[in-house]
């Protein structure tokens, strides 16, 4: 029969683990960023959504006179209230520096889930544009946790039993930061973000197949290009159908399921196009 660990066990384990891996390696102010970051992300958007319902027991818009005061405007204030004072406290109290990292990761909230606006300078919050701020907010949750559980991004760290040589380290930021860049042209956003921290992606992304939309496709083999190559522009649609297109379906299904569905466009606009 198996063993069953005791409660109490668990919790000390866990407190031991949080403190070792978090705590006593400097990274709290990050752990606290982070939970910040998600759960105002969270609470926002349950929020604005009941706002949208217009629940009668639930907050309304902020408005001052006929003007509607949109949440980034908090979330600026929050972000540098909580940069200024950790710049303050850092040295002084690891404590305050994490509460400041806190105040700061609910304005980064507040300010990217209104990154389609500041994109887009209209409102476009209920939009299909819109869903550009919970990318933006997926990005930053995905960046802070790779760095939260130790990686650095372009190779920062260099394991042991590197060649001892004074440009071997330079060398190797630069190409990793030279792969980044060519898998972000190409249009593989993900693969070019998450392949700061795991390098070996990087080259993965920048010698496949640009995807059809892509800058890089433009350059050099789409119609309109300099030398357009159909046969290489029809694999890479060809690609985007069979791959492409089933993760964009299920990225808006999580989005929707997270932030709610965008208004659909109105007949008179389909109409116009």
């Amino acid at each position: 029969m198996g063993t069953t660990i005791p409660a109490y066990h668990q919790k000390e384990d866990m407190g031991d683990w949080f403190a070792a891996r978090i705590v006593d390696s400097g990274r709290l102010p990050l752990f606290c960023f982070f939970a910040a970051l998600i759960l105002a992300f969270v609470f926002t958007r349950i929020n604005v959504r009941l706002i949208r319902a217009r629940v009668r027991w639930w907050f309304s818009n902020v408005s001052m006179g006929e003007v509607h005061v949109h949440h980034v405007v908090f979330g600026v204030v929050l972000m540098l209230f909580g940069g200024v004072s950790g710049l303050v406290v850092s040295r002084i109290s690891e404590g305050w520096y994490a509460v400041t990292a806190a105040i700061l990761g609910v304005g980064a909230a507040l300010v990217l889930d209104e990154f389609a606006l500041i994109l887009h300078l209209r409102d476009v919050y209920w939009s299909e544009e819109g869903r550009t701020s919970v990318d933006a907010v997926f990005v930053a949750v995905a960046v802070t946790g790779m760095l939260l559980i130790g990686l650095r991004p372009l190779a920062w760290e260099m394991p042991d039993g590197l060649p001892d040589m004074p440009f071997f380290a330079p060398g190797i930021l630069v190409a990793n930061l030279a792969l980044a860049v060519v898998t972000l042209l190409k249009g593989k956003i993900w693969t070019g973000l998450v392949g700061l921290f795991v390098p070996v992606l990087l080259v993965v992304g920048a010698t496949r197949l640009a995807r059809p939309g892509s800058p890089w496709a433009h350059w050099f083999f789409a119609p309109g290009a300099r030398r357009p190559k159909p046969g290489k522009m029809a694999r890479a649609l060809r690609r985007e159908r069979r791959w492409r297109r089933p993760v964009i379906r299920a990225k808006i299904a999580v989005q929707e399921f997270v932030s709610g569905r965008h208004d659909l466009p109105s007949p008179i606009r389909i109409k116009r196009h």
